[in-house]
């Protein structure tokens, strides 16, 4: 897997300050995508132990509040190994810290997909931001989406039954 960039404290991308990760290549192609770039496989960088630690090195800092996942596409198969590996490493050595994730597909989608480490993501993230942008339903008043068919979902409120919705 390969990451188009960290930010090591983004104020955008979720609620308090937080480390983002945008990891590249994306399935969906969204038109009007802010991050058109990470849609290629090879954009970016390497994904490797030392970004892994770099990760968490900044995450320590007391102001950090948590991680965030965006892309690309975080949820595209071929990642979903390194997202759960990154999050079982936040989850055991900085469990006071909350973890975000932005993905072009639905809830109900990642729900159905058949790999290895889906649902153990979906039960371990605190916040699942779904659905793909859609140009038309853009709104730059919106809280932590960028048009108005994405949900911010709670998703440890939500664990198997509807969707509980964070921010409207």
């Amino acid at each position: 897997m390969n990451y188009a960039r960290i930010y090591k404290a983004d104020m955008i991308n979720g609620k308090g300050v937080r480390v983002t990760l945008f990891v590249s290549g994306c399935s969906h192609h969204c038109p009007g995508c802010f991050n058109q770039k990470a849609w290629n496989e090879d954009y970016g960088k390497p994904y490797t132990q030392e970004t892994e630690d770099a990760v968490i090195n900044y995450m320590k800092a007391p102001y950090v509040d948590g991680l965030t996942f965006l892309g690309g596409e975080p949820m595209d198969p071929p990642h979903q190994e390194y997202v759960w590996k990154l999050i079982c490493r936040v989850r055991k050595e900085l469990p006071d810290k909350n973890i975000w994730l932005y993905s072009g597909y639905t809830l109900e989608e990642l729900r159905a997909m058949d790999t290895p480490y889906v649902k153990q993501i979906l039960s371990s993230v605190d916040v699942l931001v779904d659905g793909r942008f859609v140009q038309a339903l853009k709104d730059p008043d919106l809280a932590f989406k960028g048009s108005s068919n994405q949900r911010v979902i709670d998703m440890q409120a939500t664990k198997e039954g509807e969707p509980v919705i964070l921010i409207p």
